[in-house]
C-alpha cells in the first residue's frame, strides 16, 4: 500500500493527537492538551481518508448518536469542562469506531509481546467475545 504525502502527514497528526489526548488525561484532564489532541486527531483522520470520506463516515445515519456525542465532548473540552467532555467523547468514540475494534484486536493478537498478554485466560475470554461478534466495518 503506497501512501501519498497527505496520508503520511495525516497518520503523524493522528498519532500526535492520540498522544496529546493521552498525556492530557495523565495530567488530570489538562484542558489545553486535550483540546490540541482532539484537533490534531480530527485533522489527521481527515488527511488520511480525505474530507469527503470523513464527512460520509461521521454523518452516516446509524452513527448520528456517536458523532453527536463525540463532537459535543470536544466542544465541552474546548469550553472548559474537560472531565465531562472526555466522558461524553469516549462514549461517542466507542459508538463511532466500535466496528473497528474486532479488526484491531485480531491484528494485535498477532504481535509478539502484546499477543502473549492477550492470550492470558481472563483477558482471552473478553477479547474472544469482542472479536467473534464483529465483522469488517467496510
Amino acid at each position: 500500500m503506497v501512501l501519498d504525502d497527505n496520508q503520511k502527514i495525516g497518520i503523524l497528526l493522528t498519532g500526535f493527537g492520540l498522544f496529546f489526548t493521552f498525556f492530557g488525561v495523565l495530567l488530570f484532564f489538562d484542558r489545553g492538551l486535550l483540546a490540541i489532541g482532539n484537533l490534531l486527531f480530527l485533522s489527521g483522520v481527515t488527511l488520511v481518508i480525505g474530507l469527503r470520506k470523513t464527512l460520509r463516515f461521521f454523518f452516516q445515519k446509524r452513527k448520528y448518536k456517536g458523532t453527536g456525542c463525540f463532537l459535543a465532548g470536544i466542544a465541552l473540552v474546548l469550553l472548559g469542562w474537560p472531565f465531562i467532555g472526555m466522558c461524553i467523547e469516549v462514549f461517542g468514540f466507542i459508538n463511532l469506531f466500535g466496528d473497528f475494534f474486532p479488526v484491531v484486536f485480531a491484528f494485535i493478537r498477532r504481535l509478539p509481546v502484546v499477543g502473549n498478554v492477550l492470550r492470558l485466560p481472563v483477558i482471552s475470554t473478553i477479547i474472544d467475545r469482542i472479536v467473534s461478534t464483529g465483522s469488517l466495518p467496510v
